[in-house]
This record gives C-alpha cells, sequence and structure tokens, in this order.
C-alpha cells in the first residue's frame, strides 16, 4: 500500500519514529540502524523511510526503513520459515544489510544470532534459506569479509573495495554496484579500469 512516507521527523524513541505529513503522524517501527541514521527528531527536518505494511487481525504495524537495500533485506528475511519481523528488526538493529548479507554468505551463524530474541536455530534458518536470495544486495565476497564479531572487517581485495565505493558515490545503488561486479572479468584490472568497465555495463 505504501512504498515510501516523507515527512518533518517530529517525535524519535528507541524503536519507532513519527513522521508529520500534512497534519498526520504516521508512527513507524524503526530498526536501531535506521534510528542512528535518522538521528535527532527536531520536526523541521523532512525525511523520507521506505516502508513495509503488516496487517494482523488484532492490530495494523506500519516499519520504516532509512535505505531501499534495508527494507529488501527485511522483506528476505521474513519470507525465511520463524522469521517474524520482530526478529527481522533486531538482527537489521544488529546488522546492516551489507553486513548480514556478508554473515549470511559465508554462514556466520554465530554473528546473526546475537540479535536480541534470535537464537542459533533461528540464525540457521535465515542461512539456510537465504543464501541464495542475499546475493542482490551483498558486496563481494573478495573485497569484504565479516569478522565473528559481525563487523565488516577491511577489504581484502582492495581493487574491489575502492572501485564499490567510488561507483556509490557516484550515485548507484550498493546492489547494483555489487551485481555489475559480479559479472565483470576484474582479475586483471586496475581501479580505473574496473570502473569503467562497470559504468559501460550501467550504459548498456
Amino acid at each position: 500500500m505504501f512504498y515510501h512516507i516523507a515527512g518533518k521527523f517530529v517525535h524519535k524513541e528507541e524503536s519507532f519514529a513519527v513522521l508529520d505529513c500534512s497534519g498526520v503522524g504516521y508512527r513507524l517501527t524503526i530498526s536501531m540502524n535506521t534510528s542512528d541514521a535518522l538521528g535527532y527528531a527536531d520536526g523541521e527536518r523532512t525525511v523520507k523511510l521506505y516502508t513495509y505494511l503488516q496487517v494482523r487481525e488484532d492490530d495494523i504495524e506500519l516499519f520504516g526503513f532509512y535505505t531501499e537495500d534495508e527494507l529488501a533485506a527485511f522483506r528476505l528475511l521474513i519470507s525465511a520459515s520463524g522469521v517474524g519481523p520482530k526478529a527481522a528488526m533486531a538482527i537489521l538493529s544488529l546488522l546492516t544489510p551489507e553486513k548480514l548479507a556478508l554473515a549470511v554468505a559465508s554462514e556466520d551463524i554465530k554473528a546473526i544470532s546475537r540479535a536480541n530474541g534470535v537464537g542459533a536455530k533461528t540464525a540457521a534458518r535465515v542461512v539456510l534459506e537465504l543464501k541464495d536470495k542475499f546475493k542482490g544486495i551483498s558486496a563481494p565476497s573478495s573485497a569484504t569479509s565479516l569478522s565473528s564479531t559481525g563487523t565488516a572487517a577491511a577489504p581484502s581485495g582492495g581493487k574491489l573495495g575502492e572501485a564499490l565505493e567510488a561507483l556509490t558515490v557516484l550515485g548507484y545503488g550498493r546492489a547494483e554496484v555489487t551485481e555489475a561486479l559480479r559479472k565483470l572479468d576484474t582479475a586483471s584490472l586496475s581501479v580505473e579500469q574496473i570502473i569503467t568497465a562497470a559504468l559501460k555495463y550501467f550504459a548498456k
């Protein structure tokens, strides 16, 4: 029903934010990562959050996400058996979409199970069911690795890491850059050549 909502950022608590749209205050459940990205509510800034509406027999809840990647990660998480919106938000409060994708790709169950209320069995199901689906929003495995603490380590393949960051600065989404780099033969290319090849790929 809603894809995104933009309004004055008037209020925020630990788990939700309120956007005022023409006098109507929308309460959106948010992750800690989105909360950090939003900063302080001042009633003056216009903020846009991507949304997911959950309708149940006894409740309607609107979830808000600072980026489309986080919304995509949320949708994937709740598609896994036994993972509801509450668990999905707990995971996204601990891990950014990129770090989550890396954890899934590397089968780092321990990193995912650190989320509040998410046990090892649930984390294992996330890895098992979503490993292939997360490829669209994951960073190239040779460019970044995930430590056992759930934090991203320094890029081990410097060329891909630099190209990824440069292309995102140019305005391309991390998901589409990741997909382009995955399809290119970058082994013998310099950073500049990788960027050029990716730009040609986008121009097709």
